[in-house]
């Protein structure tokens, strides 16, 4: 069979120095790791709706992260972990499951 080689995406646990994290909007910035933050689409529109944006805030988070690492500007991490309300983990799991670029570089943990 063959590996998955990924990023895997973890929620909920606590990342630790070395980790990329992906932080909802109303959520504390975490102590260590490389965070960028994300916002939830508003009440009535569904995660990642063309009328907001072509990819949605979750995966644009996760293409930040991923040109952070590429550039330099982020430590060589090795998986994501989230900080998020309901809304937030269904907004990062739509991410996961529909937006292609994601799909091809990060997979649920």
């Amino acid at each position: 069979m063959k590996e998955d080689r990924r990023i895997p995406v973890y929620i909920g646990i606590a990342p630790g120095p070395d980790d990329a994290v992906l932080v909802e909007e109303e959520q504390d910035m975490p102590a260590t790791g490389h965070a960028v933050r994300f916002a939830v689409p508003k009440r009535g529109h569904q995660p990642g709706c063309f009328c907001c944006t072509a990819r949605g805030p979750a995966a644009n988070a996760f293409s930040s992260l991923y040109r952070d690492r590429a550039l330099g500007a982020a430590p060589y991490f090795t998986r994501v972990i989230v900080l998020a309300s309901l809304a937030g983990q269904a907004d990062i799991k739509a991410a996961l499951d529909q937006d292609a670029v994601t799909k091809a570089r990060f997979r649920l943990g």
